[in-house]
């Protein structure tokens, strides 16, 4: 029993002893410095870390990137004038179709067999016309013949008025077959135009002679009722970008004005294209406006659909105090820099004008700054405030 105490009293002990290393131990290797062991000594006390960069001059522009999609610079839709069976279709959705070639056939034996029943009717009225004429020529002999018997008093009134009257019947007649055949030339007529509608043309207007199936609306052996879409056949050279503008930027759009395109479908890849139409109205909505850019896609790459990125230049200048954008900071409601003189080593306080704003550094206007402004720690500057440096960005303006 005391061999236990002992052991219990000899554990005790240790625990006490290695209570008060630790403490011991922390303090000494906090206040340490070598071997690298202890911390970085600090700035000198009152002053700001901050980060500058350097106030540049030289061009600058805006631009803007805005996104939007592609759409066909033209769409024809191909419909069935008359009703029917499809008994072909000549072409598939990207083909290339030539203006006025043949792209779909409908069964045709209702619209022949009425053509037939119109040629029919037109023979039966120029016979009429036939005997109609040789009747009012008999009725003319007739009506001489008893004018003359009249003369020489053989013929009364009485008949030679019948006679006058059969004159003017047949003449009657003989109009209204000239009218029969008028009518019946017509129909034909018609009938004629209706079976050429069961061959179905593409017929657009335009300058282009070629375009492209955009997509197919019926199968082979449907049957359609008149004026139903066909085919949609679209005009892809050129392509029509179409985005929406905000009214911060609408100003310095002008048509014919450049653009920059990308597309994800083919990354690395610019196509160049140009503003031919610009909303004169906003959405209210959105408070953007649709603005159309025409890319000549030559090579047929870019498709109606595809998501694009256009970036436009809004404006440009070439001589500019051009800093970085997130050197702005406000104080008490007005824009300014903290600018760091050559060789000084306390900030000043400067509003400033923005100008042209580009995608990472902007345009100054005011006072002729020099030196560097400060980018990271502004706020916790004040006018005078004095600073050290802990670093510098070497960022370019864009050109």
């Amino acid at each position: 029993m005391p061999l236990q105490l002992c052991r219990i009293s000899d554990l005790v002990t240790s625990l006490l002893l290695l209570a008060l290393l630790v403490p011991l131990s922390a303090c000494t290797d906090f206040g340490s410095g070598e071997d690298g062991g202890g911390a970085e000594p600090s700035a000198s006390r009152g002053t700001v870390p901050v980060e500058i960069a350097a106030i540049e001059r030289g061009p600058i522009t805006a631009r803007r990137t805005v996104s939007g999609s592609l759409e066909a610079a033209a769409e024809f839709v191909v419909a069935a004038k008359v009703g029917g069976r499809v008994t072909k279709l000549e072409v598939e959705i990207g083909d290339t179709v030539k203006r006025g070639a043949v792209v779909a056939r409908l069964d045709d034996d209702e619209y022949g067999q009425a053509v037939l029943q119109a040629e029919a009717s037109l023979a039966v009225a120029r016979a009429n016309h036939v005997e109609a004429r040789s009747a009012l020529e008999i009725s003319k002999r007739a009506l001489t013949r008893l004018e003359a018997l009249r003369d020489e008093g053989v013929s009364s009134e009485s008949q030679l008025d019948d006679a006058r009257s059969r004159e003017l019947a047949s003449r009657s007649r003989l109009e209204v077959t000239e009218a029969s055949i008028a009518h019946a030339e017509a129909a034909l007529l018609t009938a004629r135009v209706r079976l050429g509608y069961v061959t179905v043309a593409a017929d657009w207007n335009g300058d282009d002679e070629l375009r492209v199936v955009g997509e197919r609306f019926v199968d082979e052996g449907g049957n359609v009722p008149s004026n139903t879409p066909l085919l949609s056949i679209i005009r892809i050279h050129p392509i029509i970008a179409v985005v929406s503008v905000a009214e911060r930027d609408y100003r310095g759009l002008s048509l014919d004005q450049r653009a920059v395109l990308t597309t994800d479908a083919y990354p690395g890849r610019e196509f160049d294209g140009r503003i031919v139409r610009i909303a004169p109205i906003f959405n209210r909505a959105t408070r953007q406006a649709r603005v159309e850019l025409e890319l000549a896609n030559s090579d047929g790459a870019l498709k109606p659909g595809m998501f694009v990125r256009a970036t436009l230049e809004l404006d440009h200048v070439d001589d500019a105090t051009i800093v970085p954008s997130e050197a702005l900071t406000d104080r008490a409601d007005i824009t300014g820099l903290f600018v760091l003189a050559d060789g000084s080593e306390k900030v000043r306080w400067v509003p400033v004008e923005v100008g042209l704003r580009g995608e990472k550094h902007l345009q100054v206007v005011g006072e002729d700054l020099t030196g560097g402004v400060v980018v990271l720690g502004q706020e916790l500057c004040d006018d005078g405030a004095l600073v050290h440096v802990v670093g510098e960005s070497n960022s370019v303006a864009p050109q």
